[in-house]
């Protein structure tokens, strides 16, 4: 049975006509019980992690600073979010979520998180609706545990827009590598340097893509030698998706994470999903993609 990181403060209320889906954290779940992908036991609540280990990647004086509410009207603004400490709570119990989920793939060879891939935080700032960087802070967590048997971390990031944060955060530390194929020309506007990027033009197809990720994840695996894999799995890369200005089908979509999770399933590499960004117009579009993911993860290690 799958392990699922998931609250109800996920969906967190916002202002009306905000661009952020947040109704799709309630719709997930609910359509993954209806139709017995999994059933409810398969979804635990995350607690959040005490500040120590948030502190192993972020900045204390911003940490301190977004806890307190004191971020300035333009870090405020940046983020994406309006500030309240219920936000806050949302953010640090998704991060919870994804460290969790760390020990439980450690365990059954795969866990995913409902939320997260928060990968537009760096140490000392939030963006693009990222104010913590919850797979950054599982990697640190992970490489600061040797008892845990973790030495080197692979971070794939696929979602449509390049995981900044993490780069940044990663640039000098050599035991994880950070791999992102997004859209050349989207945001960010100011990229950061991932130990791999392969940026792509707008309206590349399924088989442009899938052909990419095959040629390139294999020889990842067999180069860097990684003992665990964090999967970011936006489907922003849908051609319906409103900021995301590629041309992916919801089929593809669902051969992209297949080919991710089984390349993982092969090596015997336990993997941590986070689900990441999504904007289609209908969010039926999005909720639907996003229930691939778990329904291929189902089919792997079910």
């Amino acid at each position: 049975m799958l392990s699922i990181a998931w609250a109800p403060l996920y969906a967190h209320p916002l202002p009306a006509n905000h661009r952020f889906p947040m109704l799709k954290y309630e719709l997930i779940p609910e359509q993954l019980i209806r139709e017995g992908t999994v059933p409810e036991s398969a979804f635990f609540q995350p607690v959040p992690p005490n500040d120590e280990v948030i502190l192993l990647t972020h900045n204390a004086g911003y940490y301190q600073r977004l806890r307190n509410g004191e971020l300035t009207r333009h870090e405020e603004r940046a983020t994406g979010f309006p500030w309240s400490p219920q936000l806050i709570e949302r953010e640090v119990t998704i991060l919870g979520g994804t460290i969790q989920c760390v020990h439980r793939a450690l365990k059954h060879g795969v866990a995913l998180n409902v939320a997260g891939g928060t990968h537009h935080a760096f140490r000392d700032r939030g963006e693009g609706f990222c104010l913590l960087n919850d797979q950054a802070t599982a990697a640190n967590y992970l490489l600061g545990h040797p008892e845990l048997g973790v030495n080197r971390v692979l971070i794939v990031d696929l979602d449509v827009h390049q995981g900044n944060g993490t780069a940044a955060i990663f640039e000098h530390e050599p035991r994880v590598f950070t791999f992102s194929i997004h859209g050349a020309r989207n945001y960010p506007h100011r990229k950061e340097r991932s130990d791999l990027d392969l940026p792509l033009p707008d309206h590349t197809d399924d088989a442009a893509y899938l052909a990419l990720l095959r040629n390139t994840l294999p020889r990842l695996v067999q180069e860097h030698q990684p003992d665990f894999v964090f999967y970011l799995s936006g489907v922003d890369v849908l051609a319906t998706d409103k900021l995301g200005h590629l041309a992916l089908t919801r089929e593809g979509c669902r051969q992209r994470d297949q080919y991710v999770l089984q390349t993982c399933y092969q090596h015997g590499l336990p993997v941590v999903v986070c689900m990441g960004g999504g904007y289609s117009v209908r969010i039926a579009d999005i909720v639907e993609a996003h229930a691939n993911t778990f329904r291929v993860a189902a089919d792997i290690w079910g």
